[in-house]
């Protein structure tokens, strides 16, 4: 991902959304302190779609309250990650909790200052790199979780069925999963299936 001073070697493309009670200038700032705007849109626009039809790495909201925005930020969170930056004059707690919950990357209220821009996307930019290695982490811990319970479970019907020890029944699935160059918890989903069939 870029940044703003001269020795990046691209320029980040911001995608922002602004509307009639912002302040013009952000824009202007954003382009002064080396980034490309991309496109200025109005809250009416189709968010998503402008993500998806431009090479977007940022998203910057100047809004007065992001309120009707939680829907669009929560599909992009979910389908089309990217840092997403919101200055508004909403400070309410009820706001606030939900921006976090979101997983919004940076909320300024009230508090466009041209020198303090690069340090808002920058840091924007690590708490979202961050964000993602941690959503990432979590799923392969639960991925990991479900893995292990159909190991077990599977463990147990070998137990059960072909009279196995607990170490056998490991080596057996462990041993199928190698000849066949597949995940052991593949194996374990086949003779989970298997085992439902002939009931």
């Amino acid at each position: 991902m870029a940044c703003a001073n001269s020795s990046c070697m691209s320029i980040l493309n911001i995608l922002l959304i602004e509307d009639e009670t912002a302040d013009p200038l952000l824009g202007k700032m954003l382009v002064t302190n080396g980034y490309s705007v991309i496109d200025i849109a109005t809250p009416e626009a189709n968010i998503q779609n402008l993500v998806l039809d431009n090479k977007t790495d940022l998203i910057i909201f100047n809004i007065d309250s992001p309120k009707k925005h939680f829907q669009d930020i929560h599909y992009l969170n979910q389908k089309h990650a990217l840092p997403i930056i919101i200055f508004a004059a909403d400070d309410t707690t009820d706001t606030i909790n939900q921006i976090v919950k979101a997983g919004v990357s940076a909320y300024v209220v009230k508090g466009l200052e041209t020198n303090r821009i690069t340090g808002i996307v920058n840091i924007a930019i690590a708490r979202f790199k961050e964000q993602q290695r941690l959503k990432i982490e979590l799923e392969q811990t639960k991925s990991k979780l479900e893995e292990r319970k159909l190991i077990d479970r599977a463990k147990g019907i070998l137990i059960k069925t072909r009279g196995f020890t607990e170490d056998d029944a490991y080596h057996t699935l462990r041993k199928l999963a190698m000849d066949r160059n597949v995940a052991i918890g593949e194996i374990a989903k086949n003779v989970i299936s298997m085992s439902e069939l002939l009931k």
